[in-house]
């Protein structure tokens, strides 16, 4: 009952029913099921990160459920480091509906849409933007052109890191330490791997010896 992080990730899963006395829960994910009613989260009164890439979900309607829960910051419908989604990502303009339907939202499908880091987001895809309309005067000897006037676009002290109590921040660093620790221990197994076949190779090569 006093579950607060639950990963119930590629589980097959299909009814939440069980979900729906967590009250204390925070973070859950549930990528890579079969869930397409959410109607049992919404007791989860407390719900700040909620994924649900590579689910059946089809309809923004789905969601209408999850309105009361005031606390949710991180919504994920599709993630494609894993190529996970929803038949609602179709939707052209699903993620400005689940922006008003949810004000709170602060980060959608990993992206920050409000906050410290939403104006970085917005910067690679305005960079995207020009670099697909750039007229070719612009460039000279294959690089555009710097212009004199051009000032940084925001103040030297915004990257500066800041110890934050934010639920998502503290799963991020979580999650960001399990991937690397899964790293190390892949390396080491590849190592031992590549020194044992090493071995045997070298083994092979050497001529056989026999004694009469």
């Amino acid at each position: 009952m006093n579950l607060e992080r639950l990963d119930l990730s590629g589980n097959n899963i299909t009814n939440l029913a069980a979900l729906s006395s967590l009250r204390l829960l925070f973070v859950l994910n549930l990528s890579a099921n079969r869930i397409s009613n959410l109607e049992p989260l919404h007791n989860c009164e407390n719900l700040q990160n909620l994924n649900l890439a590579g689910n059946n979900i089809s309809s923004i309607e789905s969601f209408h459920c999850l309105k009361s829960l005031r606390k949710l910051e991180n919504i994920r419908l599709k993630d494609n480091t894993y190529n996970y989604t929803n038949p609602v990502c179709r939707n052209t303009p699903y993620r400005t509906i689940i922006l008003e339907m949810f004000p709170t939202i602060k980060v959608l499908d990993g992206e920050r849409v409000v906050g410290r880091g939403s104006d970085l987001y917005q910067l690679c895809k305005d960079i995207d933007d020009t670099i697909k309309g750039t007229p070719a005067g612009l460039y000279k000897n294959g690089q555009l052109i710097e212009h004199p006037d051009c000032k940084p676009w925001v103040e030297d002290t915004y990257w500066e890191i800041k110890r934050s109590n934010n639920a998502i921040i503290d799963e991020a660093y979580k999650q960001f330490n399990d991937v690397l620790h899964e790293c190390r221990l892949l390396n080491n197994r590849a190592t031992h791997v590549i020194s044992q076949t090493e071995r045997s190779m070298s083994l092979k090569k050497q001529p056989k010896q026999y004694a009469i």
